[in-house]
């Protein structure tokens, strides 16, 4: 890791000079009608919905939210000295589970901070130079706290595993989907389950955009699965896709009415937060951005240019989609009314660096992490961090 660091801070100029069509983002903000046929309907209101074992949808937060528009501050740092921290989970304890993109660990760190590794996941392919792979997005199997599964890069594909954590310990990967396609960039990689125990997963279009308009391939998609990596019944082609036309998504979250929300980097045009309707094509490599062709869904925010945001993580609570923005430095909060969005209203900017997860934590507060080892930034000491917002 400190090797890392090294490297990064001699390689972070050319870094911030050669990249922005993989984490891209902009300033300028509206909302647009959506129609099409609704997600299935969880109540959770985090990117992260499987707080604890039970056949209930519990909300993300366990204490009453305030009244009022939410109010962002930094209250503390909860950890630090972390290798690009990518996707965060609760436990019913109020721990977190932790991903680290590079060193493939998977971490447990508590409310106070404390930090203990449960183990490494095996057969994941570090990222190199600049690539974007390794371990990424988490998610707790809604009914066994031991049960995680995780959205990873190898030497051959990207795939998502199921991880045993009996005895506190990661045990050996299995295979529940394969052979998603990667590349250096362009991954996707987040996980979210509903209340009906299907799990989201979306992807990225691996730097070939015409497999984002291929129904067929799992590039450029969000695809509905079963546990076992089958195709979820009700999906809308008779295959694992439920929505299709994406360039590279990191963030999916329910809003408290069961929509299915996702941030989504654009190439050079624009940045996009969706509301995602099934069946719907999102337009890209044809859109970036809004249009006037009704075969594609219009997004519900536009962020213009992109190297104004690079929207990732994605947590909604209290009506408010919060977005971690790469490129932005910040966090975006978007009030949300039912289907539709409003302005964003950025918070931090520039303070922390680049911003990737955020995930709605049991107390009410967010926990966000930075991603300045993540070899397009010059980490600042202690590097990379996960700072408790409260609201």
């Amino acid at each position: 890791m400190l090797s890392r660091r090294t490297l990064l801070a001699g390689t972070a100029a050319l870094a911030a000079g050669t990249l922005s069509a993989c984490t891209s983002a902009g300033s300028g903000a509206g909302t647009t009608p959506s129609t099409g046929s609704a997600t299935p309907t969880p109540s959770t209101t985090a990117a992260v919905s499987t707080t604890a074992p039970s056949t209930a949808t519990p909300r993300a937060t366990s204490s009453p939210s305030p009244a009022g528009k939410p109010s962002p501050k930094v209250a503390e740092t909860i950890a630090d000295d972390l290798n690009v921290p990518w996707s965060i989970v609760f436990l019913a304890s109020g721990d977190a589970l932790v991903s680290e993109r590079d060193t493939a660990r998977i971490l447990r760190i508590t409310a106070k901070g404390k930090i203990s590794t449960l183990g490494e996941v095996s057969g994941v392919q570090a990222p190199s130079g600049l690539g974007e792979g390794g371990l990424l997005g988490l998610a707790l199997d809604p009914d066994d706290q031991e049960t995680l599964y995780a959205y990873c890069t190898t030497s051959s594909d990207n795939r998502v595993v199921r991880l045993s954590l009996a005895g506190g310990t990661v045990g050996r990967p299995r295979a529940v989907l394969t052979g998603i396609p990667t590349s250096t960039h362009h991954h996707g990689g987040r996980l979210l389950f509903a209340p009906d125990g299907n799990l989201f997963v979306s992807t990225g279009d691996a730097e070939v955009p015409a497999r984002a308009q291929n129904k067929k391939s799992l590039a450029g998609k969000i695809l509905r699965i079963r546990r076992d990596g089958s195709a979820a019944s009700g999906n809308p082609f008779g295959n694992r896709t439920w929505t299709y036309g994406h360039r590279n998504i990191e963030g999916l979250a329910f809003d408290a009415d069961g929509r299915l929300w996702a941030t989504e980097f654009g190439d050079k045009k624009a940045d996009e937060l969706n509301l995602i309707l099934k069946g719907r094509n999102y337009g890209w490599p044809n859109v970036e951005g809004r249009s006037n062709d009704d075969r594609y869904q219009n997004p519900e925010v536009v962020w213009s240019p992109t190297s104004t945001c690079s929207p990732a993580g994605l947590a909604i609570t209290r009506s408010t989609a919060f977005v971690g923005a790469l490129r932005g430095r910040s966090l975006f909060a978007v009030p949300l009314d039912g289907p539709h969005a409003g302005t964003p209203k950025e918070h931090f900017a520039g303070d922390y660096g680049r911003i990737r997860s955020v995930a709605a934590a049991p107390d009410g507060s967010l926990w966000v992490t930075t991603s300045n080892t993540d070899g397009r930034a010059t980490p600042g000491r202690h590097d990379d961090k996960i700072l408790r917002v409260t609201l």
